[in-house]
């Protein structure tokens, strides 16, 4: 498999072990329209390489993952051709995700927010340092989560703490987030690569298409709940992509000021 096409990700490949890092350090590994398009295909490539049996998902630098890049959303707001497109991308990365047999181990490393939270979600595994933190901020910029919240928040905390963070954008930390089963382990920071990489080698060495098979029957389930609510949560995102809210917090938090939204 040629991961050379790959340009805001960089992928290294060793001992059947793929690790994939959001490579936009300086914009805390904020989605760019690029980083995006990567992210609508490496999960399906990684899933076809035969020379690899896990995946490790991470951040470069600080952060896992900022979310949306303000700047890209900003110029594709009130384009409803572009806003779909964009949609549709989300929808190919989750159900990719979900498809994949092969486990993905989250090594989150910082915030993980808004998309960059859902990915993170959306991975077998998620290990994170202290100071990470998790949200999906979508309603603080005008935006329903159509990008997999709606979807995964509720199956990991249940739905009453899965809308208190849901329809308030409100972040949690990593070791409540722990605590209350939205993510697996919180792990030192000068320890956590040392963590993953032998989880990523028990899973490695362990029997393979045992692993694998029972992570698809685990996923079955989630897998057609998940396709029942993506395409609702979808075109509402692509609806609100459209609103003037959005675009008016989209300029309030460029700015880094508070959005006064007109409802509308």
């Amino acid at each position: 498999m040629d991961y050379k096409k790959y340009k805001d990700i960089t992928v290294e490949k060793a001992d059947k072990i793929l690790t994939v890092t959001f490579n936009r350090p300086d914009d805390l590994n904020a989605v760019s329209e690029q980083l995006h398009m990567d992210l609508s295909t490496i999960f399906i490539d990684a899933e076809y390489d035969d020379e690899i049996d896990i995946v490790i998902l991470t951040g470069a630098g600080k952060a896992f993952c900022a979310g949306g890049d303000l700047k890209w959303l900003l110029r594709v707001h009130g384009d409803p051709v572009e806003t779909a497109y964009t949609i549709n991308h989300d929808r190919k990365i989750q159900n990719a995700m979900l498809d994949m047999e092969k486990p993905i181990i989250a090594k989150v490393n910082g915030p993980a927010i808004g998309l960059g939270c859902s990915l993170a979600l959306f991975c077998d595994f998620i290990y994170a340092t202290p100071r990470s933190k998790f949200a999906d901020p979508h309603v603080s910029v005008g935006l329903v989560a159509g990008d997999g919240g709606c979807v995964i928040w509720p199956q990991l905390i249940g739905y009453a703490r899965a809308k208190k963070y849901l329809l308030t954008g409100e972040q949690i930390g990593a070791e409540e987030a722990r605590d209350i089963g939205l993510i697996t382990e919180v792990v030192e920071e000068d320890k956590i690569d040392q963590e993953v990489q032998a989880l990523a080698e028990r899973l490695r060495d362990g029997a393979k298409y045992s692993i694998r098979w029972t992570k698809t029957s685990i996923n079955a389930g989630l897998k057609i709940m998940a396709n029942s609510i993506i395409d609702r949560a979808a075109a509402f995102e692509n609806i609100t992509q459209l609103m003037e809210d959005h675009k008016i917090a989209l300029e309030a938090f460029s700015k880094k000021e508070k959005p006064k939204f007109k409802q509308k």
